[in-house]
């Protein structure tokens, strides 16, 4: 489980095709300080497993073929950046929200506005997912737990960035078009299906 508050950028420092998926290798100081084979780890909010690794240097992480199909993540290439938080810790502090590291789909930037210091980012929602999202709720995009400052008609939603949060993401090499992976409030899910349950 993760809190969706990004611990560190990292960059994409090799990229190895095989005939089951994609290998990266991430570069990374703070997140790789202290990872053991096995670990989860999220990669601008995909929930990967850490194969290999250099002490406060890098990291391996695989994506097979199911993830590559559901994520963005076969389109990211050396010199790239991405958002990474490790594991919530039993004892840690949860800032956040519960982030599960399960893409539900890929969204897209619309727009993106700078207003004094802070920037409001436009996301255009796959069809269906905007049932999951209220505005003031809680929302999960390539990552980052964010709060939602208005949900259209439509299926578009807009959150406020504060200086720090687009500084110290991915998020700041992003432009109108982008895609951003999309995870909803397990809760939203959870709910929905108890009351269809109730239903039948």
């Amino acid at each position: 489980m993760f809190t969706g508050i990004v611990e560190e950028t990292g960059e994409i420092l090799a990229r190895e095709q095989t005939d089951d998926g994609l290998r990266y290798r991430i570069g990374a100081e703070e997140v790789a300080a202290d990872l053991e084979h096995g670990q989860s780890i999220s990669v601008s909010g995909a929930c990967l497993t850490v194969e290999r690794f250099a002490e406060r240097s890098w990291f391996e992480v695989f994506l097979a073929s199911e993830t590559v199909e559901r994520t963005y993540l076969g389109e990211v290439g050396e010199g790239d950046l991405v958002n990474l938080e490790r594991a919530m810790a039993a004892d840690g502090r949860f800032d956040g929200h519960v982030v599960q590291g399960h893409v539900d789909a890929v969204a897209t930037v619309e727009s993106i506005e700078s207003v004094g210091e802070d920037w409001y980012f436009e996301f255009a929602l796959p069809e269906g997912y905007d049932r999951y999202v209220v505005e003031k709720g809680s929302i999960t995009l390539d990552g980052i737990s964010l709060t939602v400052a208005e949900l259209t008609d439509d299926g578009r939603v807009t959150v406020a960035i504060i200086p720090t949060t687009y500084d110290e993401t991915a998020l700041s090499e992003k432009s109108p078009g982008d895609p951003v992976h999309l995870e909803v409030d397990v809760l939203a899910k959870y709910v929905e299906r108890l009351v269809e349950s109730h239903l039948e």
